[in-house]
């Protein structure tokens, strides 16, 4: 068997999440009264090693040019990417928080919805890096987006 990197660990078919059962209703179980919610977000879908949320392009994420608020793009990816930095993790050890956020808005959007989709490009002990891809309804992408989250301990 070749050596376990991050090109080749889905070879082994096991998802990435502490939890290896999880669900959207998972998810759901922890974004009620948070930002994800105000912005209308919903989670989509869960893969090996990727989650997908999306958020509507509307009335609480526009700016006033009727585009897609850069803001509420980088939300939406800070949001897929630090929610699943918290399902790598064992709960009762460690908690995580964003440390460093980055995008680039290619492409605006008016209506619809947009999805991001957030994987992995390193998970460390005290890091995780995640590339997050924004795409509108026709498939299109919209940002790009690196996250940064900090591994902390959990105070008990």
């Amino acid at each position: 068997m070749k050596p376990l990197t991050k090109n080749n660990y889905l070879l082994l078919k096991t998802p990435i999440w502490f939890n290896k059962n999880l669900q959207l209703s998972d998810i759901n179980s922890i974004t009620p009264n948070t930002m994800g919610e105000h912005l209308g977000m919903k989670w989509v879908e869960i893969g090996p090693d990727f989650l997908k949320i999306s958020m509507p392009v509307d009335n609480r994420t526009k700016q006033p040019y009727g585009l897609l608020h850069g803001g509420a793009s980088c939300a939406l990816a800070e949001t897929a990417g630090s929610v699943a930095s918290h399902f790598l993790l064992d709960p009762e050890k460690n908690i995580c928080v964003g440390l460093e956020i980055n995008a680039n808005h290619l492409r605006s959007a008016r209506q619809g919805r947009v999805t991001a989709t957030a994987s992995p490009l390193h998970i460390g002990a005290t890091t995780h890096v995640w590339d997050i891809k924004i795409h509108d309804d026709a498939g299109k992408l919209v940002c790009v987006s690196r996250l940064t989250v900090a591994v902390l301990k959990r105070k008990i």
